[in-house]
């Protein structure tokens, strides 16, 4: 028999001070059987960090050629495609010839600068490409916020988000690898 995702309530209330951008969303997501609490709780990130009315996830680890959230127009064009960890270059320049923009969130401590040195060439001449690496000690702790009926409240200023819940607060500094800064 085989395992089924484990769903996941979300209100996320966002204040986004460095896009200017203040909502509230209801998100219900589906935990893949495989996904662990910290990449589900940076899919959860991401969504924030790049919040939109449009903004949707994917059925992301199932599929081969969909992201794990994208935004789309009201033409079904892909202006914004999400990936999230490590992938492989390929599957980056897939998703630069598809889609107007592309942002990657790397995670997972020491292999990111392996990983960054080994690909950076490659990506260097994608301009649509936004490569940004979250720190470890982050991550971590956004995993410990995982819980079926979640609440969390999300401040964006300039470039720091500071997320939490009633009982905790963690800072999360975002480092950009691509472009410079």
């Amino acid at each position: 028999m085989a395992l089924k995702a484990t769903i996941f309530k979300a209100t996320l209330s966002i204040a986004d001070m460095d896009r200017h951008y203040y909502a509230d969303h209801h998100l219900t997501l589906a935990r893949h059987p495989s996904e662990t609490d910290e990449r589900m709780m940076i899919r959860l990130l991401a969504f924030a960090l790049n919040a939109s009315d449009r903004l949707e996830f994917t059925r992301g680890l199932s599929t081969d050629d969909e992201p794990e959230l994208w935004q789309k127009s009201l033409s079904d064009e892909i202006e914004l495609w999400i990936e999230l960890g490590l992938p492989e270059e390929s599957r980056l320049r897939k998703a630069c010839n598809r889609a107007r923009e592309v942002v990657l969130y790397t995670y997972g401590g020491r292999a990111v600068p392996l990983w960054w040195n080994k690909h950076q060439s490659k990506l260097a001449r994608f301009d649509n490409l936004t490569v940004i690496d979250l720190p470890k000690d982050a991550t971590d702790a956004l995993a410990g916020l995982a819980d079926r009926g979640m609440n969390l409240q999300l401040t964006i200023q300039d470039g720091e988000v500071n997320i939490g819940n009633s009982n905790t607060l963690i800072s999360v500094t975002p480092n950009r690898l691509h472009p410079g800064s």
